[in-house]
């Protein structure tokens, strides 16, 4: 039973199951008024019926009071309400303003009613008639007790208009909110419909808009989107840059490896003699190898993040003096700087070899002067004097396919951003007065995870 219904409601269109919400609220809440109201009109009717009969037979009283007789003695005429006035002397008859004898059984059950009156007025249910009928008993004085009857007629008919008044209130507060509900729907409605069709269009290939102009979930929603479309023909626009670039330089490279073969393979020296002709080839052979260990590395690490493959530890102090061993000689001029502790990262001795290579790299290119590398068991951080970065580069430095200052592409960095996140770490460029600063720091989960396990980073 439950499986169907909710097959039911999943197979039903968004609008569909809002409008069921709402016609099923509206019709609670209707059946809830009616209960409500069924139980209380009742009440309601029996105390205004009280009411008039206390406020008519003050008049009686009054006027009985002032002797006044026939007539005038009940006051204005209203057929709806009967008085009957019995006397404590049983020789005398009661008397009633009604034209027509009452019935036998109502009139013993009145006269009972009498007998018990005070100066208070005593209400009652008429319990000799077939439907409610209300009556009071008032004792006028020693002698003399009113009785007051109203007709079932006229209590049917206060209660019906009654009755009625509140079901056209109730249909009018009812038309109002489903109008608001059926607006609030559209309005809830329209957007996603929007953001479905922009959804379709993007699928079909096709440079569509889309304009939310909200401010809730479903504007967000909708920014979110138009803002990921961007970042894709934006991703997918470096992508396609990248593949010719890189195939320009696989291109260049096998070209020349190519060239070289078939000219020693002919007995011609390229480059004057067989010795430096063979040295051109595996300078290139060299450049190949470079690309593709980039390429594979940044794979690698992908893997390595999602299977959690992550073991063991390293000495970063000795792979960052590997590093600036091998480095140093690309630009002599600039001076290198190191502030280093003795202190173990988490993972293996090849990535951290390449991150700390790729920033080494990276900040002699665009390094002045100097460029300074601290290593702590809290931070490791690569500083260079060169020109600052934009503030949209910071952004999106690490991200892959972006191209440098330089012009060039190159995946250097994100190589790096991938490693140290696959370790727990994390990387973020900052600009200082006179440069830049590129800084590793354990993410907080990791630091957490490390104290808990009362390990010092520091320590193997």
């Amino acid at each position: 039973m439950m499986t169907n219904l909710r097959n039911f409601v999943r197979d039903l269109s968004l609008t569909q199951q809002l409008m069921s919400v709402v016609l099923s609220f509206i019709f609670l809440f209707s059946l809830f008024v009616m209960l409500f109201l069924s139980g209380n009109i009742t009440e309601f009717v029996k105390q205004q019926m009280f009411g008039i009969l206390h406020q008519t037979q003050a008049n009686v009283i009054y006027n009985y009071r002032m002797n006044l007789q026939g007539n005038a003695l009940y006051g204005a005429n209203d057929p709806n309400i009967v008085h009957v006035i019995f006397f404590t002397d049983d020789t005398r008859a009661p008397l009633t303003n009604s034209t027509t004898t009452l019935a036998s059984e109502l009139m013993v059950e009145l006269e009972a009613a009498s007998k018990l009156s005070t100066s208070i007025p005593q209400d009652y249910v008429a319990q000799s008639s077939p439907e409610n009928m209300y009556y009071s008993s008032t004792r006028i004085n020693s002698d003399a007790v009113v009785v007051s009857i109203i007709g079932n007629s006229y209590t049917n008919q206060f209660k019906a208009a009654l009755f009625n008044s509140v079901i056209n209130i109730m249909l009018i507060v009812v038309s109002v909110i489903f109008i608001l509900l059926l607006t609030w729907v559209g309005y809830l409605i329209h957007p996603l419909n929007q953001i479905r069709v922009y959804i379709e269009k993007v699928r079909r290939g096709e440079n569509p808009e889309l304009k939310v102009d909200r401010h809730d979930e479903i504007g967000a929603l909708a920014t979110a989107l138009v803002r990921m479309n961007e970042e894709i023909k934006r991703q997918e626009q470096l992508k396609e840059e990248m593949v010719q670039n890189i195939s320009h330089d696989l291109k260049t490279p096998i070209a020349t490896i190519k060239s070289y073969g078939e000219s020693i393979k002919d007995g011609v020296y390229p480059y004057e003699t067989l010795e430096k002709s063979v040295d051109v080839i595996i300078e290139h052979a060299n450049r190949l190898e470079k690309k593709v260990h980039s390429l594979l590395l940044l794979n690698r690490m992908g893997y390595l993040a999602s299977e959690d493959k992550l073991e063991g530890k390293v000495d970063m102090r000795e792979i960052v003096e590997k590093a600036i061993q091998s480095l140093k000689v690309v630009r002599p001029e600039i001076k290198l700087h190191t502030d280093l502790s003795y202190c173990f990262y988490p993972g293996s001795e090849e990535p951290w070899r390449v991150v700390i290579e790729n920033l080494l790299e990276n900040a002699l290119r665009y390094a002045r002067s100097e460029v300074l590398l601290q290593l702590s068991p809290s931070e490791c951080s690569v500083y260079n004097d060169g020109p600052r970065i934009t503030d949209d580069r910071l952004e999106s430095i690490f991200k892959p396919y972006e191209k440098g200052t330089d012009g060039q592409f190159g995946l250097g960095l994100t190589i790096v951003h991938r490693v140290v996140s696959a370790y727990g770490f994390t990387i973020h460029a900052q600009n200082m007065d006179d440069g830049v600063r590129f800084v590793i720091r354990p993410k907080p989960e990791t630091k957490k995870k490390k104290a808990d396990e009362k390990s010092d980073v520091g320590n193997p």
